[in-house]
Formats: C-alpha cells, structure tokens, sequence
C-alpha cells in the first residue's frame, strides 16, 4: 500500500471543461477592454485586425495557442543563485506562502496600535519574513508613508533586496516606479532573468479590463525575460457575479485574456495565473473571505493544473483585528486548504483590516499554522513496517510502547511542540500566573524581531542602492 494522503478535489474533469467553455465564451462574445493602444495594436495583429476597438473579443483558438506555448512549470532562485522551489502546474510540489502585501500602516506587535507605515518597518518585516521557516518569500510588505510617492517604492524595494535572500514578490504601487525598481535591482544583483529571485505581480480590473498600467509594466517584464504573477480579484455580487460558478468562470476569463496577452508579447512566457475571491458584503460594503471564497480559491488552482499552469492564489490575510480568533480561524481555512488543494502559491500572509495593517504578530502566528497544516499534509505511511504487527504482539495486552524499538527510531522525528507555546498542564499554567496566550505570542515575535539580523553584505548594497536612487531621482 502506499501513503495516506488528504486532499481537497473541488472539481471534476467534466466540470474543469465546463467552466473553460463558459470562460471562452466569455472572451469571445463579451470580449476585454483594453485601454492601451500599444497593447490594442498587439492583440489587432494577431486577429488580423487593422484597429482593433476598445473591446477585443478573444477566438478559442487565440487562447488554445497560448496554453500550449506558456510553461508549466518556473523555477525561482534566491538572489545568490541558489534553487529555492519550483512553481509546478499539477499540484505535487507543496504550497509556497509568502510574507506581505503593500499594507499602508504597521500594527506594534506589543499594543496592536497601528501607525503609518514606515521605511524602518519594511526592513523590520522582510527581517522577519527571513527567520521564519513557513515563509518561502517576501512581498511587499508595505507601502512606505514617510517618503514621496516618486521614490517610496524604490527605497522600498532597497529594503527587500538588502534585509533578506529569499525570493522576492514585487508589487509597486507607483507607475512611474516599476521599471526604475527593476534597474536598482539590475544594478544591485545584474541579470534578473537568467536564475530568477524577484517576481513582479499585477493585477487588471475585474470585470474583463486589461488596464493601461498593467499592460504597460508587463511589457517591461516580459522584455526583461522576467516571469510575473497575474492575479484578479473579485468580489461577488459587486466585481464578479454572486454565484460561484460565475465568478469562477469570468475571473477564469480574465487569467486566459493574461495569458494571451503574455503569449503575443513573447511565447514561452513564465507566468503564475490566480485568482484572489472575495464575497461582498451589502451592508458594510466590505470585501469579506468566506468559505465559499476559500473553496472558489481551491477551484481556481485546479483550473490552473488542468490547464497546466503555475497558480498563485489568496493567502487567508485580512480579516482579522490583530492576532486575534477572526484572523486565526481564516489562516488556518485558508492554509490548509491551500495545502490539501493544488494552490502553488499564497505570497500575501500577515495583513489585518482588510490587509490595510501589517502585523507581525499575526506573520509569527501563520508560520506556526503553516507549519501544523504542512504537517498534516504529509499524511502517513501504510505497510508492514509502519504497523509493526511484531512489535504489538510483543508489548500484548496492558503493555506500553515507551520503548519499543519503533519508538525509539521514530520519536525525534515527531515534534508535537508548539514552535510559540510551551505545553502546559492545569497546574503549571496556573504556577505561571495564568499566561495569556496572546502574551507569549507577542513576547515571541517582538523577540524575533529584536534578534533577526539582516545578511552580511546588507551595508555594501545598502550603499550603493542609495547612491544609485539618488542619481537616478536627481
């Protein structure tokens, strides 16, 4: 017999082609607005269309050429140049989870108070992100309010780079700023192409709008040879439609027109395809996570390992107060999931508010979900050596297992410790004054926070990535 493995099947085959024809149907009839002439006169040449309007209506040929040509799979490095995971299109390789994304304020893991956030606090949580072992790369974690917009991203990027090795989701809010971000990493690291640590992440407009900035910017990361995450986000009942078929079918949509559109920039493209799902709440007008959303996230990376495809989808951040019982109960929906599902990626953890805060604290509390949840996925081995029927016929009746030879192989190898807290009885919590759970997980990560420290060549490029912002912003 083989290993036990859970898993989350949300779709059938039947249904993965159902939802692909509605997609087609959607480019094709309905079609995508494309707002830039640059990106319109692409799309025109490969329809054979002079002047191509407004609205560019998708053949299912056009989107059958690019599911061929798009890999299926994308390596990424660390900045040194070492392998760090592969993004595959099936499934096998484990979920990646990532620490971020473009908060405008910082949560003070002691108080909870919540401040603008800082240039100090994106080093402070890509630091972080660092140490952690459940955080495969850093996002962007903030967008820095004590700079000017013209070079806040620049300086933000700067920290990114000179604060971790890990790979590096970029999202940058500035237009103007992408390509300069892309040349102070150029001009720090070289070639960005040839081993890839740093992914740009874009997103269009739902419903079916491929927005001038984004087109724009992926023009720049295509020509860079760089592969690129291509995410949507939609809210049902407001962006995409209240059912959840029709929001997976039109969000669906909107990765293909992606796809296309990286396809006839260059065949061969690295993209990551994925959709973030949020319900829409009337009364508040809030975006909300909800287990239906959880489950349209789930569905939607197996449309992407159906097509073949790498995925990038929701990370479980937003809903929380603080490290608090909301937020815990949608991390650990949406981790394990995540883990039990075909999700590749999931580079946004440690948001609170809707992801306007950046708590650490909630970072430090995910790490320790994402590793129970990684834990559980590894299922369990089914033969005659994991049962040991010698071994219970030994023991017998009323014995104990303590020291049988299966239990001093394997007793290292099963960790029931809490990476935060301490196992502790009635009596011994009652002997430590009755800790708060919260407080030890707040004297834990302003611990971490105090002790990471940033790699040893972080003061060489620190430097020159000032001198060549300066230059290049004067």
């Amino acid at each position: 017999m083989g290993d036990v493995q859970p898993a989350i099947n949300a779709l059938s085959k039947d249904q993965c082609a159902a939802i692909h024809n509605y997609s087609l149907q959607i480019l094709s009839r309905v079609g995508i607005r494309v707002d830039s002439p640059r990106a319109r006169k692409l799309f025109g040449g490969a329809l054979n269309i002079a002047e191509p309007d407004l609205i560019v209506h998708l053949p299912p040929e056009i989107v059958d050429r690019a599911l061929q040509t798009a890999p299926s799979a994308i390596d990424i490095y660390d900045r040194r140049g070492n392998f760090s995971f592969q993004l595959g299109a099936a499934g096998a390789a484990p979920t990646r989870f990532g620490i971020g994304v473009t908060n405008l304020y910082y949560q003070d893991p002691q108080t909870d108070a919540v401040t603008p956030f800082s240039r100090r606090h994106m080093a402070l949580a890509a630091r972080l992100g660092s140490v952690l072992p459940g955080y495969d790369v850093i996002s962007t974690v903030g967008i820095i309010q004590d700079m000017a917009p013209q070079v806040a991203d620049l300086y933000g990027t700067l920290e990114m780079i000179v604060n971790t090795t890990k790979p590096l989701v970029l999202l940058i809010s500035e237009k103007k700023c992408f390509e300069a971000a892309l040349d102070l990493l150029e001009h720090l690291h070289g070639d960005l192409s040839l081993k890839p640590f740093a992914i740009p992440y874009f997103n269009p407009i739902t419903p079916l709008v491929l927005n001038q900035g984004t087109t724009d910017n992926i023009f720049s990361a295509v020509e860079r040879g760089l592969p690129f995450i291509y995410n949507n986000y939609g809210m049902s009942g407001a962006t995409s439609p209240i059912t959840a078929a029709g929001s997976l079918a039109l969000l669906n949509a909107e990765l293909l027109a992606g796809l296309v559109f990286s396809q006839l920039i260059k065949e061969g493209t690295p993209v990551i395809l994925g959709s973030l799902p949020a319900g829409f709440d009337m009364q508040s007008m809030d975006s909300i996570y909800t287990p239906q959303t959880m489950l349209l996230n789930v569905a939607c990376a197996e449309m992407m390992a159906h097509y073949g495809l790498p995925h990038s989808g929701t990370s479980g951040s937003a809903p929380g107060w603080g490290a608090d019982l909301p937020a815990s109960g949608t991390l650990w929906m949406n981790h394990l999931t995540a883990l039990l599902g075909k999700v590749g990626l999931a580079p946004f953890v440690g948001g609170n508010f809707d992801s306007l805060a950046f708590s650490p604290t909630l970072a430090v509390y995910s790490d320790e979900v994402i590793r129970q949840a990684r834990f559980f996925k590894q299922g369990f081995a089914v033969n005659d050596e994991a049962v040991a029927l010698n071994e219970i016929e030994s023991i017998g009746p009323g014995g104990n297992f303590l020291i049988s030879g299966q239990t001093l192989r394997y007793c290292r190898e099963i960790n029931f410790s809490s990476s935060i807290w301490p196992q502790l009885t009635l009596d011994k919590w009652q002997a430590q004054d009755s800790p708060r759970a919260d407080e030890i997980l707040r004297r834990r990560t302003c611990r971490l926070l105090a002790e990471s420290r940033p790699p040893e060549d972080h003061g060489e490029l620190s430097a020159r990535g000032e001198i060549f912002i300066r230059q290049m912003t004067t």
